[in-house]
This record gives C-alpha cells, sequence and structure tokens, in this order.
C-alpha cells in the first residue's frame, strides 16, 4: 500500500488535493521537487527553474539521475517550451549537461544566427552527436531498401541470356505446368535479370519547408538526404524552403553542412519552391519528388496546385509528408491536403522508421495511398 501511495503522491504532485497524506523523502524528495520546477502550476509552490544557469545546470543533473534518457528528453523540451529557458542554451556550460535528441537540435537550428562564438561549437558537438546516432540507426536500412526496390524494377521477362534468368522466381510462376510423369517443369514464362544500369536510376528531389513548426522534420529530412546522395544509383538533390529557396544539395557530403545551411523559422512560399524544384528534374518519368510541408501556403495557392498537378502529369512520382518526424499526429492545411489527394497525389505523416520502405514504395511505383492505408507510417 505504501509503494502506491508513494507512486500516487509522484503523480499528483503533493498538496491538500492529491489525498495521499504521503511525504515524500530523500531521493523521492528531490525528485518531486524536480518534477515540480517544471510541471507543478501552483506558483506559490513551484519557483521554477529561473534565469538561473547554475539552478538549470543542477536540475538537468537532476534528472539524468533520476528518469531514463527518454523521459529526460521529453523534460527537457518541456522545460524549455513551458519556462522559456531558450536563452541558456546559448551558455556553453547548458549545451554540455542536456541530454541531445532531435526536437534539442531542432531548436539549436533556429537559435543558429543568434548563437555567440564561445556557445557555437557545443551547439555543433550536440548536433553531431545526434545527427551521427541518426545515421547508425537509419543509413543501413535506407540503403538496402532503396537498392532492393531498383533490382525488383530491374526485373525482366525477357531476360537475354540464360545466366540472366532467376530459376527460383521462374519456377515458382510456373509450377502450375509441372508435369509429374517427367517430373519437370515447362517454363511458359520466365523472369530474370535486366542488365544491371552502372549510371543514375532515379531522381529524388527533396523539399522541405523549414518554418518552425517543421524542425524534427528538416533534422530527419537532412540525415535522409544526405544517404540517398551517398548512393550512385541515384541522383539527389535537397531543397529548403520559408519565404525564400535555398539549394543545399552541394552540401549533401556532409549532414552536418545541411542542417546548419537551414534557416529555422519565417514564413512559408511553397509554390517558389516547387517552381524551383520542378527545374532540377531532367527525367519526369523516373524521378521521385518528396514535399515534405504542413502546407500552410504563404504564397500563390492555385498556382502551387497547378505546378504539382503539372509535375504528376509529366510523370513524376509526387509525394507530400506532412511530417517526417516522431511528433504524433501533424497539424496542417486540411483543404490544400484534399486537393492534392484529389489530384492523385498522396499527403500523410511518415515515421523516420517508415521512411525507407517508403522510398522502396515510390521506386516499385506502387499505389502510395494504399500502401499508406495497409501499412500506415
Amino acid at each position: 500500500m505504501d509503494e502506491r501511495l508513494r507512486r500516487w503522491r509522484l503523480v499528483l504532485g503533493g498538496g491538500d488535493a492529491d489525498g495521499t497524506g504521503f511525504a515524500p523523502q530523500g531521493s523521492d524528495a528531490r525528485m518531486d521537487e524536480a518534477l515540480g520546477a517544471v510541471y507543478d502550476p501552483r506558483p506559490e509552490r513551484a519557483g521554477g527553474l529561473g534565469a538561473s544557469a547554475p539552478r538549470v545546470a543542477r536540475w538537468l543533473g537532476d534528472i539524468r539521475s533520476y528518469f531514463p534518457s527518454t523521459v529526460v528528453q521529453v523534460m527537457q523540451q518541456d522545460a524549455i517550451e513551458r519556462l522559456d529557458l531558450t536563452s541558456l542554451l546559448l551558455e556553453p556550460e547548458m549545451l554540455e549537461a542536456v541530454e541531445p535528441d532531435v526536437h534539442l537540435v531542432g531548436t539549436l537550428l533556429a537559435l543558429n544566427n543568434v548563437m555567440p562564438d564561445r556557445a557555437r561549437e557545443s551547439a555543433r558537438a550536440v548536433v553531431r552527436r545526434v545527427v551521427s546516432a541518426l545515421e547508425r540507426e537509419m543509413a543501413q536500412r535506407l540503403r538496402s531498401a532503396v537498392d532492393g526496390a531498383l533490382n525488383r524494377a530491374a526485373r525482366t521477362h525477357r531476360p537475354r541470356r540464360a545466366a540472366d534468368i532467376d530459376w527460383d522466381r521462374t519456377i515458382r510462376v510456373n509450377l502450375r505446368h509441372y508435369l509429374p510423369d517427367r517430373r519437370t517443369v515447362v517454363p511458359s514464362r520466365l523472369v530474370g535479370y535486366a542488365r544491371r544500369q552502372r549510371g543514375v536510376q532515379r531522381e529524388v528531389v527533396l523539399c522541405v519547408d523549414q518554418s518552425g513548426s517543421m524542425a524534427s522534420s528538416v533534422v530527419h529530412a537532412g540525415v535522409f538526404g544526405a544517404v540517398l546522395a551517398s548512393m550512385r544509383s541515384l541522383k539527389t538533390s535537397l531543397v529548403v524552403f520559408d519565404t525564400a529557396v535555398a539549394d543545399l544539395t552541394e552540401h549533401l557530403h556532409d549532414p552536418m553542412e545541411v542542417l546548419f545551411g537551414t534557416q529555422l523559422g519565417g514564413g512559408t512560399d511553397i509554390n517558389r519552391a516547387v517552381a524551383y524544384a520542378k527545374g532540377l528534374i531532367t527525367r519526369p518519368a523516373d524521378s521521385i519528388f518528396v514535399l515534405v510541408s504542413d502546407l500552410f501556403e504563404g504564397g500563390v495557392r492555385q498556382e502551387m496546385l497547378r505546378r504539382i498537378a503539372a509535375m504528376t502529369r509529366a510523370g513524376v512520382q509526387v509525394i507530400v509528408l506532412l511530417a517526417l518526424s516522431d511528433d504524433g499526429a501533424p497539424f496542417y492545411d486540411h483543404d490544400n491536403a484534399a486537393a492534392l489527394a484529389a489530384m492523385g497525389v498522396p499527403a500523410f505523416a511518415c515515421t523516420p522508421d517508415a521512411f525507407p520502405a517508403l522510398m522502396a514504395a515510390a521506386i516499385e511505383r506502387r499505389d502510395l495511398a494504399g500502401w499508406a492505408e495497409r501499412d500506415p507510417p
């Protein structure tokens, strides 16, 4: 019973209304204080973290002692948003104490232009740790998915040489022609491999909204863009935009340079970005255009829809990702999403884990709207 009361007391936050009558002691009291600094709504009890850097540093140390890293990341983000600790992130000491995650990287990128020189190197170290972790987690999966999809797309039913025949698949598709008396299969249909192309097989253009609400998506898109750019079978371009457009393709060899080349915040002109990205596409039938945006258009809406419709008519595989993150259901412009869906362009949120499978489906030119419904990304 005491353990249950203890847990309820920590959940409810104390005071006369909690009804537990349990008073935290020792480490429980310190844990309760760390939680109350951010989540307690009563000003007479919760002093918050104030503007004191030493106090914030102690608080960061406390929560890392009492909670797992995933919980620490959530508490840090809540503290930044609820208590307006953004300015303290410009201090090197703070950056060295925080638990790095995608949300923190987004905040640091937004502060890039106002960050003092003495904090800049610490910020880059935080971003580098997160980017390296994302690359380790996702790079091989993305490369495998794309390579597999390109190989499947290269299959042919008219192999030129016997060495090009995929005998396993050929036997499987011809089992109904098995002759029991001869104990053999008569292959009426051959399945083989087309000559593997050495050059570029697909063009991929990532067009990413860098308004403040898209911070996590910008981070993931930058990492994925760098991985795709490392594959010789793809020609990958990366464009980021707000009311202006920045082509970061030349920086794709280094995702750190990509991320620090973004300018999070500001307005949104999707139409201008789509117009620029359209000019990068040289082989429409072999191209995949991925627009990552919440679709709140500050430019010319009808012109934006017209340009995307023209892309699809030319044969470009167009995908709209309302978010590329793990942040849950995104906030987006439903009218624009519906207009795109009406012209056959799927618009949905995608988690980073699902992005490799999405790219494989796009390369194989599968029905992506159906794919999203069957395997929610």
